[in-house]
């Protein structure tokens, strides 16, 4: 199994719903995401997939939720913007927004890092 990633990083602002403690105040993070791809083959050129792809798509997710207030964006309005939360949206984003690959590559995971120190990962 061939695996592939790609990263890119945001700023926004957040809080945490029925959190008690600092963090259910208002308060910023620098993330990082990593976009995680995975297949069994490579295409006739030698890739899995093409990075530039895959960094068009995930700085079109970023676009939406960089220097925002999470909290007042659909789905965060209504889902918590915890950092697993965050990396279920990019990996649903991420997967609904690439193209198909004949060679069977798909989404394996994505990590969210709100620190250097603290991430979280979704896959499906």
């Amino acid at each position: 199994m061939f695996q592939v990633s790609v990263d890119e990083s945001f700023s926004s602002g957040h809080a945490l719903r029925g959190y008690k403690g600092k963090c259910e105040n208002p308060h910023g993070h620098n993330y990082k995401v990593r976009i995680t791809i995975e297949g069994p083959e490579l295409d006739s050129i030698g890739l899995l997939c093409d990075f530039t792809q895959i960094k068009r798509v995930l700085r079109e997710i970023i676009a939406g939720v960089d220097h925002i207030y999470l909290n007042d964006k659909p789905p965060f309005d209504v889902t918590n913007p915890s950092a697993e939360n965050l990396a279920k949206y990019f990996f649903d984003e991420t997967t609904r927004q690439m193209t198909v690959s004949p060679n069977g590559a798909r989404i394996a995971f994505v990590t969210v890092w709100e620190t250097d120190t603290a991430s979280a990962t979704y896959r499906a």
